[in-house]
């Protein structure tokens, strides 16, 4: 295919899919690389929880697409993907309506090469009252939507005649975004006194459960972290209840499958993922989660279209396992993915070797001045266990490495500055 006319299409702005369209749109230019997204604004995804903490702002903390396009040299579309034409090579998009407004209207891009990166979302397992009541944290927008929820009932509570009750706050799920919320909201509760709220008590004023279906929290990595979480959890005052299944989810409690009943004001739903349900719909193979199946080489059953992340199921080097939904799963894919997808557009002979993940570790933010991790191997059992201030400032790290492979080297070390002279000036927590 000629050079000049091949379009490489990545639908979704999340890690990998930024990433790639990053270093893509640099080496090849706006006429090559094109990146979807229906957000106009990126945040790295293990930030959400702070920005539901309010402990981050997102019109700080948020990167512009259409600015990262400008700088990196590709070419933005705002939109949402609803469907496509695979004999066509198209992909069709909704309409983006504001205030009720049509900004764009549904339209339909055209693609050589198809990218789909579009994340994951929560998955309520059919749970009674969990999507009508719980809130998830899958987007920024949900994420402020538990934020002012957080404040406006802390407002109410501590401005009623009567002596204001604890706000209760149930985490559903001991992964890392429950645990990591959880510690953020006790760092959050310290600080809101400080504004206004003359009765609320920062040590009593919130109490947080967190639910937990397996026998212990972080259950998908090794032992020795899962303790160390728990017991920096508990030091904040959290309640951990573990082996408890969640089965149904009212207003005001939740209710497990023994019948036990856990009493809450806010419901925050944690507890596992599953791909956008839309993808089930474009004809090619998914799982029971809605991922897209593709081989070792990120291809799916279509040869002009590649997945990555937490949307694609790819096979892992044990037979019959899959690769964890993790962000460095989906940083090493997009490597992977610069030659094949930059053979392809010079016409070039694209590389045969599969794509073999290494695994680093994971870190987890227990607060802001404590974490846990295991480096090097934790799916693979060898691991080196790291713990307190280190393994905090080796989790910012990670988020430092993002921008450095979306903004550069010079804009990567001016924005750190940034943040540490902002944090003499900014507020500890978001309230406006």
């Amino acid at each position: 295919m000629d050079e000049q006319a091949h379009k490489v299409v990545i639908v979704g702005g999340g890690a990998g899919g930024l990433e790639l369209a990053s270093k893509l749109g640099r080496q090849f230019g706006p006429e090559h690389i094109f990146l979807v997204d229906n957000a106009s604004d990126h945040i790295w995804k293990p930030s959400l929880h702070e920005v539901a903490a309010g402990t981050l702002d997102i019109h700080r903390e948020g990167l512009s697409y259409a600015m990262m396009a400008k700088d990196n040299g590709f070419t933005f579309i705002y939109g949402e993907m609803s469907g496509m034409d695979r004999d066509a090579r198209l992909i069709r998009l909704n309409p983006v309506v504001d205030d009720n407004h049509v900004i764009f209207p549904a339209r339909q891009v055209s693609y050589d090469t198809l990218v789909i990166a579009v994340g994951s979302r929560s998955n309520f397992f059919g749970t009674p009252g969990a999507s009508e009541f719980a809130v998830a944290l899958d987007s920024t927008q949900q994420a402020e939507r538990f934020r002012k929820l957080f404040l406006r009932k802390l407002v109410i509570a501590n401005n009623s005649p009567e002596p204001p009750d604890p706000l209760r706050i149930a985490i559903v799920g001991g992964g890392a975004t429950g645990v990591e919320l959880a510690a953020e909201l006790v760092e959050a509760s310290h600080n809101i006194r400080y504004y206004g709220l003359d009765r609320f008590d920062p040590v009593h004023g919130v109490q947080i459960i967190l639910l937990e279906g397996a026998d212990r929290i972080l259950s998908a990595l090794p032992p020795k972290m899962s303790a160390a979480a728990e017991r920096l959890l508990r030091q904040r005052g959290i309640e951990v209840r573990t082996s408890v299944r969640v089965a149904s989810v009212q207003e005001k409690s939740l209710t497990d499958s023994n019948g036990g009943q856990y009493p809450c004001d806010i419901c925050v739903w944690a507890a596992g993922i599953e791909a956008p349900s839309f993808l089930a719909t474009l004809g090619l193979e998914v799982n029971h989660l809605n991922q897209i199946i593709v081989d070792r080489r990120l291809r799916t059953d279509d040869p002009n279209i590649f997945a990555l992340g937490d949307c694609a199921q790819v096979p892992w080097s044990k037979e019959g396992e899959y690769l964890p939904a993790r962000a460095q799963v989906a940083h090493q894919q997009a490597k992977y993915l610069m030659p094949v997808l930059g053979a392809r557009i010079r016409g070039a002979e694209v590389p045969a070797e599969p794509f073999r993940f290494k695994d680093y570790g994971s870190l987890v933010a227990v607060g802001h001045t404590r974490g846990v991790g295991s480096l090097m191997g934790v799916l693979s059992g060898k691991s080196w266990f790291v713990e307190g201030l280190v393994a905090r400032v080796m989790y910012m790290s990670l988020h430092l490495m993002h921008h450095l492979a979306v903004l550069g080297l010079v804009r990567t070390s001016v924005m750190a500055i940034g943040r540490l002279l902002l944090k003499r000036s900014a507020p500890r927590v978001k309230l406006h």
